[in-house]
């Protein structure tokens, strides 16, 4: 399958660069998988489409502020981190620019001055990472040496990690979290879940709507461009993630209930169905997923979709085409494109029913 076959035509304009004020308010595209229908509401209609038993699951993964700006401890010369994955102790896989320039031993500072001429930083840094190996695509393997809580230094240093399409500043770092956002591990933001307040979610509850939460810390699988020309080439990293009992057994009941299991979020999507069991319920567990999802696999869990809007030839385009049709997802973005829905991460999204 070629991956030329989930490419579509995207304005430049129609990439959102600011949250909208309130998080309800955008707008709903809405599919039928089996015939293909679309429908366009606002995000507030989510609720026409959700019926008592069925199970929300969310991703509580927290963001952290993985971006970080050094400088090189020999030069001075300017560094970009992204921090992707904790590997152990103070030792991380992260992205690097300029990645040809950070080789193996390279030494870089955070939080302190320059190298001054006569050698030495005008200031100490507050943070040393040493690049300890190099991967491909700019990945490197690095350690970090501090005095205190690296944690701390990391809130006070770093930035959130803004995809790169998004040319504007944040204005306040909570409008990239979600707001049930709890275990910190993520270099980006489970973006379908943006949209939710907390005073919405009450509301799907009353309705009888359950509410369930799994954890997957969103790293370089999500920010790894497909560089091969057929699908089945690629090889997708693998990202932590946890799925509790309680969620397995709220999950399980709905389905042995007849309710329909809604997955907020490809990151939520790929969890479930990796933690699936042959007999198609949910396992409790934690561990690595590397689960690549497109057209032609068999869903076990999930029933029903929210997203937002993906870029062209993306693994996360492939996902929702495999739940839905890819001809069906094409037809759906075409017209969101004419009706100028906003697109990606702090875009308007998308319910695959």
């Amino acid at each position: 399958m070629q991956v030329d076959l989930f490419d579509y035509h995207l304005p430049e304009s129609l990439i959102a660069q600011t949250p909208l004020p309130d998080r309800t308010a955008s707008r709903l595209l809405t599919l039928d998988k089996q015939t293909g229908e679309i429908g366009h509401h606002t995000f507030e209609q989510l609720e026409q489409y959700l019926e008592a038993g069925d199970v929300l699951v969310l991703n509580d993964t927290r963001v952290i502020p993985a971006r970080l700006f050094g400088v090189k401890a020999d030069t001075g010369a300017k560094a970009e981190v992204l921090l992707l994955k904790q590997l152990e102790g103070d030792r991380w896989e992260a992205l690097v620019r300029p990645a040809k320039r950070l080789k193996t031993g390279t030494v870089l500072h955070f939080g302190g001055g320059a190298p001054t001429e006569a050698g030495g930083d005008t200031e100490p840094p507050l943070l040393v990472a040493t690049v300890e190996s190099e991967g491909e695509m700019g990945s490197r393997v690095l350690r970090f040496s501090y005095e205190g809580i690296f944690n701390e230094l990391l809130d006070r240093l770093g930035h959130m990690p803004l995809p790169p399409y998004i040319k504007e500043q944040l204005p306040e770092r909570e409008r990239y979290q979600t707001v049930y956002a709890k275990h910190e591990g993520s270099a980006a933001a489970p973006t379908a879940g943006l949209h939710f307040t907390q005073e919405y979610l009450n509301w799907l509850e009353q309705k009888g709507i359950q509410l369930a939460y799994v954890t997957l810390h969103v790293g370089l699988g999500t920010f790894r461009p497909v560089g091969v020309e057929s699908v089945e080439q690629h090889e997708m990293h693998e990202e932590y993630y946890e799925v509790s009992a309680e969620t397995a057994e709220l999950v399980n009941a709905a389905k042995r209930k007849g309710g329909r299991v809604v997955a907020v979020g490809t990151t939520s999507a790929r969890t479930l169905e990796t933690a699936a069991g042959e007999d198609g319920m949910l396992q409790a567990g934690s561990g690595w997923t590397g689960i690549f999802i497109y057209p032609g696999y068999r869903f076990r869990i999930v029933d029903a979709l929210l997203t937002n809007f993906h870029l062209p030839k993306s693994t996360l385009l492939m996902l929702i085409s495999a739940l839905a049709g890819r001809e069906n997802v094409l037809a759906a973005y075409r017209e969101a494109v004419e009706r100028e829905y906003r697109f990606f991460s702090f875009g308007d999204a998308m319910f695959i029913h």
